[in-house]
């Protein structure tokens, strides 16, 4: 487990956010990438996770392939769960992979992509 303040941790999704290949980072519209301590109950049930299992990221929004040429008017929202990465890292590089991997796949949702072709891509 690794021990990191807020600040510190909101700075590693900023470099990881721009580590992302640029066509990525820079297609995304309307979506707020926040962090989180802990998923609430209601994340936990909305992804149907059992006791024993984690949660590190959400996307929660409408995917590009799903709009249909118009725009929500509220933003997406992209949530990194604190808690749950920095209990899974060892060390403060496993971290910054763990948290950038998890942006990524939140971002592939974004895009419409589902976890078979996310796992494809990867």
């Amino acid at each position: 487990m690794i021990d990191i303040d807020n600040e510190e941790f909101q700075e590693l999704i900023n470099q990881a956010l721009l580590s992302l290949p640029g066509v990525h980072a820079k297609g995304i519209k309307n979506v707020a990438i926040l962090y989180e301590e802990e998923p609430t109950p209601e994340q936990r049930a909305k992804t149907n996770l059992k006791n024993h299992q984690t949660l590190l990221g959400l996307y929660e929004g409408v995917p590009l392939s799903q709009r249909q040429g118009h725009q929500p008017l509220l933003p997406d929202k992209i949530t990194l769960f604190k808690g749950p990465l920095t209990r899974q890292a060892n060390t403060l590089e496993d971290l910054k992979k763990e948290i950038r991997h998890t942006l990524w796949h939140e971002i592939a949702h974004y895009y419409g992509l589902d976890h078979k072709a996310i796992h494809g891509l990867e």
